[in-house]
């Protein structure tokens, strides 16, 4: 398992909350900055959008959990 997944696991339900909006915004800007040309590669729009999908995975499992009551 990589180590950004361990650590999303360690954040508690605020804190995921607050990077799945902060992940969101941030694929924003390099998205723009790739349409204008300013980005220099798409490596980190990848990285992150795949982070942003692991944080929207996570709270998921959690709220499935919570309402199954385990």
């Amino acid at each position: 398992m990589p180590r950004t997944t361990e650590k999303f696991r360690q954040m508690g339900d605020a804190e995921l909350e607050t990077q799945e909006h902060e992940l969101a915004e941030q694929i924003f800007r390099l998205r723009f900055q790739h349409a204008t040309g300013q980005a220099e590669s798409l490596k980190k729009l990848r990285v992150v959008r795949k982070d942003l999908a692991r944080v929207k995975t996570l709270r998921r499992e959690r709220a499935m959990k919570v309402s199954d009551g385990k």
